[in-house]
């Protein structure tokens, strides 16, 4: 992080308006595209980064510069978005345990698509996606978490995120192939 970054946040901690405002224009944009990704409506996706900025500023000192000021903001984002959806679903993800097993790690890199298949054919399929495979397929593949930091984000155990990567893709690729055919469920 770059030192103006870092005078910007102390000086956010001391409740500096101007810095507060200055902090929030650097850093919306990006993170509305991220709660974007997750929720798929521009409206929701306004709220969750409003929301997002009040958390982080409130929490502000507990953010230790550790990481970005930004990767702490966008893991804030993550998670109101994933809970905007769950609570509009009125469901929490259960996650059963007693089915998970430990992937091999050489299968989460084997990840083949047909080169005719567009980017935008790949995210639609992953809207299709289960929710418990969905999230953890774009923390994942499009945000670039590990497993470590997806099961603190989604609360549930490394396992649980390698075995729902792996159920995530195979079904991904399912879907992908059944659109390249031609047949769409």
């Amino acid at each position: 992080m770059n030192t103006l970054t870092i005078d910007i946040v102390e000086k956010c901690k001391q409740n500096d308006r101007k810095a507060q405002l200055k902090l929030y224009n650097q850093y919306c944009d990006g993170m509305f595209t991220v709660a974007m990704r997750f929720v798929k409506d521009t409206m929701e996706a306004e709220d969750i980064v409003q929301e997002a900025f009040i958390k982080a500023f409130a929490k502000l000192h507990q953010y230790k510069a550790e990481v970005t000021f930004g990767a702490w903001l966008k893991r804030i984002v993550i998670n109101k978005s994933i809970d905007l959806l769950k609570s509009k679903k009125q469901q929490m993800l259960e996650l059963d345990e007693v089915h998970l097993k430990v992937i091999d790690t050489d299968y989460e890199n084997e990840w083949l698509v047909d080169d005719a298949i567009t980017l935008d054919e790949v995210k639609e399929a992953i809207r299709k996606l289960p929710d418990k495979y969905q999230y953890v397929v774009m923390l994942f593949l499009i945000e670039g978490y590990d497993h470590q930091e997806i099961a603190e984000i989604l609360t549930i155990t490394e396992v649980a995120s390698r075995t729902q990567l792996s159920r995530g893709k195979a079904k991904l690729r399912e879907l992908l192939t059944a659109e390249q055919n031609g047949t769409r469920y």
